[in-house]
């Protein structure tokens, strides 16, 4: 059984010295240092490809595509494909609610030939879709700290570090009684992404940057999510107190953004779909991507 040195709450982040059976995994978690940019999962866009473009052109932080534990758990094939990682730091997204489940994928996971790459495991408490919160799984969640704290504790057990992927709650009423923050004080994961809607909103809805004030007073890592494309709404999250900002569909778009919030040249469209054509041919994808295009335009599998 391998396991994994868990990082600490952002800050300087210096992990303890580590004994020679994992010398392999960084002293530090550069990624955590500072205002940093994240890659959101997305299905069927955010495939091992697409990070490592991402990762190529200053994204510091990616998450595969969300997986089933249940799916993990059994070794399905296509679901272990799914979280595959080559280069890029990344995460790797679940979605359930079984300890059991989640010893038994741990158990048996292997890392990266790059060992560097994987960077922990994120629990997805935000999905809205029925198909999920209909059995009490994604936003249906967050108001279950305990079972969540058991999660938690399951990951660290195999030392991991673990963030958790949240919403403002499965509803309004639920955003309105702030669940969002009593999740937030009442776990302990090294960090949360909120993505800033609750579960019955719609990407058409605008995302509320008004509850990060007081999610940051927390003093826990506080990562802002939904709708951000600029420099300026960073700098207005940054003020706010968030640590980092994750993007998903600008950066589907456009890899380029990460780069551009970064102060530094962005490559060009046409010169990201080239070399996104390459790591297709490196890694023996098939996969389809059309930069430029928004993300619900794309068909990248099938």
């Amino acid at each position: 059984m391998l396991k994994f040195i868990s990082s600490s709450l952002f800050g300087d982040l210096i992990l303890p010295d580590i004994s020679e059976t994992f010398k392999w995994f960084p002293l530090q978690l550069p990624f955590m240092v500072a205002m940093k940019l994240m890659l959101a999962p997305m299905e069927n866009l955010t495939t091992p490809v697409f990070r490592e473009l991402a990762r190529n052109h200053a994204c510091d932080l990616a998450f595969t595509e969300m997986a089933r534990l249940s799916a993990l758990a059994r070794n399905n094939k296509s679901t272990l494909e799914k979280i595959t990682i080559h280069h890029a730091s990344t995460q790797i997204q679940i979605i359930g609610n079984k300890e059991s489940k989640l010893r038994k994928f741990l158990e048996h996971y292997q890392p990266p030939i790059d060992k560097n790459a994987f960077r922990g495991i994120n629990l997805n408490l935000g999905c809205p879709s029925p198909n999920f919160t209909n059995k009490g799984l994604g936003a249906a969640m967050m108001k279950r700290t305990a079972k969540i704290n058991s999660m938690i504790k399951t990951v660290r057990d195999y030392s991991m570090p673990v963030s958790i992927k949240m919403r403002l709650g499965l509803n309004h009423y639920e955003k309105t009684k702030k669940v969002y923050l009593s999740l937030v004080e009442n776990t302990d994961a090294d960090f949360y992404i909120i993505h800033a809607r609750h579960g019955k909103e719609t990407y058409q809805d605008k995302p509320d940057y008004g509850i990060f004030p007081a999610v940051a007073r927390t003093g826990k890592t506080i990562i802002a999510n939904g709708n951000i494309d600029s420099a300026k709404k960073v700098q207005v999250l940054k003020d706010m107190g968030v640590k980092g900002v994750m993007i998903g569909r600008a950066a589907i778009r456009d890899p380029a953004i990460f780069e551009r919030l970064k102060g530094k040249t962005p490559t060009t469209l046409e010169k990201l779909q080239n070399e996104f054509e390459q790591l297709k041919k490196t890694y023996g994808s098939k996969e389809k991507l059309i930069l430029g295009r928004r993300p619900k335009e794309q068909k990248t599998r099938g």
